[in-house]
């Protein structure tokens, strides 16, 4: 055991000595390195190839600025998805449904996740490819991940756990250190899986012997397919559908959270959008209304929650099942956004906290996230104020509420 430490402290002798002498060495990034060996070497990672992958490396300073970022502003969520589901990516996802055919036959009768629903998630996370071909974006994964750990603030215990992963996956043979590239938070490849993720749902499609997420595109896609087959995907059912609700409905029902049979929903007034049947009413649903009574209100399947588990954000998932149905054939969205609103900053969304608390509709903490407590504040007011009750906070929301606090 002794001689084992003595081998591993003579190897990492050589790494620190090596990089101290690059013009950018960052002592106390060396340091760091040379601490985290002994978790790298109880996880089983062997020590020449930890001193081969960071001999020379130094901090990525984009990396720091970006987990550093608090951004103010916040798109809406209709520029989102005209981004997300633009003409141009419906176009290209077209094409790669017919380029990549044969392969999506297969990995659809394997794991039994709609074809446009996988392609629509490499469309998200790396516009089908084009982003990995972009040295602006992508960045080498373990670098990424080291400096997360290393100064990465709350991220810190994130970049640790995905380095650990990252260092396995090399080990295994996967990929190659150059390969190995994705995003700067280390979410890696075509449909950027982060590294825990891969080792725990990433395929062979092609029978190789590697899982290649980065080179080969039936391995990403397939890797997607299994992931989403791994937490549930319901085999033949879609993710959601755009309804209307009857005039004098009770918003406080779309909450996200209490799901009703289709039949039920029926029933409390709210019907899918020209008039077509619900194909299984028997189907649990939660309703949705991202832009409040102004804007398009969905009822969101369990395809919906599958889908969050590649990215927890409601405002992807519908991006994503949108996505899917135009690469479908389907068309746009029947009801209209509100786009004369301009979504609320940081400051002011904070603002409408400390009014209604101030007014005496409680919300708890000011920290400008619109939760669910801020959700019952705003319909409580608004309802006391003979507004439709729908939570949503806008501009006119708060105008109001200067004026009455």
């Amino acid at each position: 055991m002794r001689r084992l430490i003595r081998k591993a402290l003579i190897g990492l002798t050589l790494l620190f000595t090596v990089n101290a002498g690059s013009a950018w060495a960052d002592a106390g990034f060396d340091r760091w390195v040379q601490g985290f060996w002994p978790e790298a070497r109880k996880a089983g990672i062997s020590q020449n190839l930890y001193v081969d992958v960071f001999r020379g490396m130094t901090p990525d300073p984009d990396v720091i600025r970006k987990a550093e970022d608090q951004p103010e502003f916040t798109r809406a969520i209709w520029q989102y998805l005209d981004s997300a589901v633009s003409d141009k990516r419906i176009e290209n996802g077209q094409r790669m449904l017919d380029e990549w055919g044969g392969w999506l036959d297969q990995i659809e009768a394997r794991y039994g996740v709609s074809r446009y629903v996988v392609v629509a998630i490499w469309g998200m996370e790396s516009s089908y490819g084009q982003v990995l071909d972009n040295p602006k974006i992508v960045k080498h994964t373990i670098r990424s991940l080291a400096t997360l750990a290393y100064k990465g603030g709350k991220r810190s215990r994130f970049g640790r756990t995905q380095l650990i992963a990252a260092l396995k996956i090399l080990q295994n043979g996967d990929v190659t250190h150059g390969d190995m590239v994705g995003s700067w938070a280390g979410a890696m490849g075509h449909t950027q899986f982060i590294p825990t993720t891969y080792l725990a749902h990433a395929v062979d499609v092609t029978g190789d012997g590697r899982r290649d997420i980065w080179n080969t595109i039936p391995d990403a896609l397939g890797s997607t397919a299994a992931y989403l087959r791994d937490s549930g995907w319901n085999t033949g059912k879609t993710w959601g559908y755009e309804v209307k609700l009857a005039p004098g409905f009770n918003y406080t029902l779309a909450d996200m959270k209490t799901k009703r049979t289709l039949a039920q929903w029926s029933q409390l007034g709210v019907q899918r959008v020209g008039g077509r049947a619900f194909p299984r009413p028997s189907d649990q649903a939660m309703l949705y209304l991202p832009a409040g009574a102004k804007g398009p209100a969905f009822l969101m399947l369990d395809n919906f929650r599958v889908i969050k588990r590649y990215n927890n954000a409601n405002a992807y998932a519908l991006a994503v099942g949108h996505l899917s149905d135009r690469l479908m054939g389907f068309g746009e969205f029947s009801s209209s956004w509100p786009r004369g609103d301009r979504p609320l900053n940081l400051q002011e969304r904070s603002e409408v906290q400390r009014l209604l608390n101030r007014g005496g509709y409680s919300v708890g903490k000011v920290d400008g996230k619109i939760g669910p407590n801020t959700k019952r504040g705003v319909m409580a007011y608004q309802k006391s104020r003979g507004m439709t009750p729908d939570g949503y906070v806008s501009l006119d929301l708060l105008s109001r509420l200067k004026r009455d606090f």
